[in-house]
């Protein structure tokens, strides 16, 4: 029975003495919801024809409504020269998204779409034109990574990449054109030298001075330097000229202690081979390894990863190092104190006995010249100042405080004397970090802590914070701030005491970056003059007493 009747019926049995029903005006009571919802459908079913839901301008540059509309494309457009290099440009996929066989639209439409079609070709190609680093994050999202699946897939299937020239990507940066182009007293390819340009490298450090010459001529170098003068660019330069990128294996392989220093190292080298699409990937543990699988999968020449992930992968079969060039082991005296050597033995076991080695430390100790001496051919010793040598413009200075008082001695530095700066501060032991980190929340100050037994989420979270400025604290172990590059740290202050010379060395090097000023707090309590006299003596100066009130 229709609706209307049916409320006729209803209204004349309760109501007998009165007229048939009638709707109510618009300017009446508010129509029941089911009379408002019947009239909306009615009205919707009479309204004009078909509108398309998107409408794309000539000039609209959205890459997302360019998707919308080619997906609304349907089989009725007759192919053309310019909805075929859409295509293409789209990994082969013809126009997006899957058109349901349901949707019929009129013929008359098929000449808009058409030209949808060339707008999201026209979009995608100002999209992959504004990513030159083809840096192979190990995130596992194909669609966060530069280049994106589209290009991996346009490379797969043959397709040629753009021929633009480098300088386009950058358009605020170019080269005057010559026929050689220098980094220092070195002589460098354009790409590299565009790359050094947009990075803002004017002049070499002396460590990428005495390194760039012997590593570009393929000899073994040994370089003796502290972390901060400028060590990834001494290597990577010359592993970034001499890695092919069209050829699709792992060429140039790099092992350094921290997950850390992997992503740092990784994200340098991608720097400067951005302008030669170089594939950079970081392996390192805390990760899920299906991400690292997968994008060593992918177009890849260059690998940076810690000892044991890098000997997970050899042992899955899912890391060839058969054709590696060139190899590098960063900061290699940790990577010995941390308990890698043997891993370092068996990964060099895996690549060809002709590559170019080179090592870097700022120590040398017997096991470190021994990989020297098995390991590498005729090489090439570089020395950036004495290995126990500290920076010049480091303020050392220590305070007297008992053990009980060490808290309260802490707390009074970071609200009162070191408020303006980014301070580090070392504990021996992981549950030394928690305990230290959860005392000084306590007392009302910003501060985060770091070490290996965190998940790797949580350490770049950490870190994020504190390069952002956002946290002004940050407590570490001696292994976890190894390689930690952040020039803006005012402060070190060692709350446990340095066990020995080179340990002290490695803490107070993260202060006074790249010629800057910076303050090395040292605390010494009842139990720690033994050890503080041997270790004044061992540096051949005495550090500077301060009286600390509180």
């Amino acid at each position: 029975m229709p609706v209307a009747r049916w409320k006729n019926v209803i209204f004349k049995k309760r109501n007998p003495d009165l007229p048939s029903y009638q709707e109510p005006s618009d300017s009446g009571r508010q129509q029941p919801w089911w009379q408002r919802f019947l009239r909306r459908m009615t009205q919707s079913t009479a309204s004009a024809p078909f509108k398309e839901s998107t409408h794309i301008d000539e000039n609209a540059e959205s890459i997302y409504g360019a998707n919308r509309s080619a997906s609304n494309a349907t089989t009725e457009i007759i192919p053309s020269a310019d909805t075929a290099s859409a295509r293409s440009t789209n990994g082969g996929r013809g126009g997006g998204d899957r058109v349901d066989s349901s949707d019929r639209r009129p013929k008359s439409r098929s000449s808009n779409s058409a030209r949808n079609v060339n707008v999201k070709a026209e979009a995608q190609s100002q999209v992959s034109t504004n990513n030159p680093v083809r840096d192979l994050r190990d995130t596992g999202n194909e669609s966060e990574m530069p280049g994106g699946e589209g290009e991996q897939s346009n490379e797969r299937r043959g397709h040629k990449r753009s021929s633009r020239k480098e300088s386009e990507y950058h358009p605020s940066v170019t080269l005057e054109k010559s026929d050689s182009y220098w980094f220092g007293a070195q002589e460098v390819s354009y790409d590299v030298a565009l790359a050094l340009k947009t990075i803002g490298y004017e002049e070499p450090t002396p460590i990428q001075t005495d390194c760039l010459a012997p590593l570009l001529d393929g000899n073994d170098v040994v370089g003796q330097a502290h972390t901060g003068t400028g060590k990834t660019a001494a290597f990577g330069i010359p592993m970034v000229e001499q890695v092919d990128p069209s050829q699709n294996f792992i060429q140039g392989l790099v092992l350094v202690p921290t997950r850390e220093l992997a992503m740092q190292v990784r994200d340098e080298i991608a720097r400067l081979g951005q302008y030669r699409k170089l594939g950079v990937i970081a392996c390192y543990g805390g990760q899920p390894i299906a991400r690292q699988i997968t994008a060593l999968n992918r177009n890849a020449q260059i690998v940076v990863g810690t000892p044991g992930r890098v000997l997970d992968h050899i042992g899955r079969g899912t890391l060839q190092l058969g054709d590696v060039r060139i190899l590098v082991l960063d900061e290699a005296d940790e990577m010995l104190d941390i308990g890698f050597l043997p891993d370092i033995e068996r990964i060099l076991g895996n690549t060809p006995r002709d590559r170019q080695t080179a090592l870097f430390s700022a120590t040398l100790p017997p096991p470190i010249r021994g990989i020297v001496g098995r390991h590498m051919k005729s090489p090439t010793w570089i020395r950036i100042g004495n290995e126990v040598e500290t920076a010049p413009d480091v303020r050392q200075i220590y305070y007297e405080v008992l053990e009980s008082d060490r808290i309260r001695a802490c707390v009074e530095l970071l609200k009162n004397q070191t408020k303006d700066g980014k301070v580090l501060l070392f504990r021996k032991t992981k549950s030394g970090v928690d305990n230290l980190t959860q005392a000084l929340q306590r007392q009302g100050i910003k501060v985060v802590g770091i070490h290996g037994g965190l998940v790797q989420g949580e350490r770049n979270a950490a870190m994020r914070s504190f390069h952002a400025g956002e946290i002004k604290v940050l407590v570490a172990t001696n292994v976890a701030a190894r390689g930690l590059d952040i020039p803006e740290i005012s402060h070190v202050i060692n709350y446990d005491m340095p066990q020995n010379l080179e340990e002290y060395v490695h803490r107070i090097g993260r202060t006074a970056r790249m010629g800057k000023h910076g303050v090395a707090i040292t605390f010494v309590s009842e139990w720690d003059f033994e050890i503080f006299d041997l270790l004044q003596e061992s540096l051949g100066t005495a550090l500077t007493l301060e009286k600390l009130t509180f």
